[in-house]
């Protein structure tokens, strides 16, 4: 093909990554911002994250999502891979069906339709029980791990379809049970899906502003609530250096694993 046939592709193709990106560097920028009009530059100055890291307000957010997305996704990539487990080793279950429907469900639902169901299912159970007593950090995890499972499971799913079932079979075979078989040959095996789908219910309860407003309650605000609140009002300075210390956060992330999966290739290709 042709450059010049390429030539539109590229355009649009650039044009794409500008619009997603563009607005991110701008936003960077503005972070660096002296005045506290986003819009208007008026010098460079670091001080709006020195007010970020005084907003109590803002850490106390930041740190209720920080323990909900560890929980959610610790509960989640457990929950998710042993319903993985059973809807690929187990076959013939007279429930696959329902918990195939069960575990897509959430895929396709709109989130506030998640959200208000749960939010009537916790006040319908205050009135029953008296329990949970509120909303708080309890309904919060608990309604992110209630859709996050699903997405753990698909993951799972799809690395438990490719297992080499013959390794688990010559473990057995040698004498090993199959609760040992499954800590010392499977997991092992599984580990980078595992890390992946904890990573993915991680981000999905740490990004969530619609569900964790239907299930949250005074005092527990996440830090998207947090943010979403404060720009109604305006957007501040303090927020372009929120946004842009989790920017410099994931940017790290991804170069740090890059640079261990360039190293793990390095290793592999070294002759012996």
């Amino acid at each position: 093909m042709s450059r010049r046939r390429l030539l539109p592709l590229f355009l649009v193709l650039g044009f794409g990554y500008a619009f997603l990106y563009v607005p991110i560097v701008s936003l960077i920028v503005y972070s660096f911002n002296e005045s506290r009009l986003v819009t208007v530059w008026s010098g460079f100055s670091v001080k709006w994250y020195g007010e970020l890291f005084h907003n109590q307000k803002i850490l106390d957010a930041a740190w209720l999502s920080l323990r909900i997305a560890i929980l959610n996704a610790t509960l989640s990539t457990i929950i998710g891979t042993c319903a993985a487990l059973a809807l690929v080793r187990f076959r013939r279950l007279r429930a696959r069906p329902l918990l195939n429907g069960l575990v897509l469900a959430p895929l396709v639902l709109p989130e506030v339709m998640i959200g208000l169901a749960l939010l009537l299912l916790f006040v319908n159970l205050e009135n029953l029980i008296g329990w949970p007593q509120g909303r708080g950090m309890l309904t919060i995890t608990i309604a992110h791990t209630s859709f996050s499972i699903s997405f753990v499971t698909v993951v799972m799913r799809a690395r438990l379809a490719e297992f080499d079932r013959s390794l688990e079979e010559a473990a057995m075979d040698l004498g090993a049970p199959p609760v040992k078989t499954f800590f010392l040959v499977t997991l092992p095996i599984i580990t980078p899906a595992l890390l992946a789908a904890w990573l993915l219910a991680f981000t999905l309860s740490i990004d969530d502003l619609i569900v964790a407003s239907f299930t949250s309650g005074p005092g527990a605000s996440t830090l998207p609530i947090v943010v979403y609140s404060s720009v109604r009002l305006g957007v501040s300075p303090q927020i372009n250096a929120l946004a842009t210390l989790f920017v410099l956060v994931v940017g790290a992330c991804i170069g740090i694993a890059g640079w261990l999966l360039h190293r793990r290739e390095a290793q592999r290709k070294a002759p012996r």
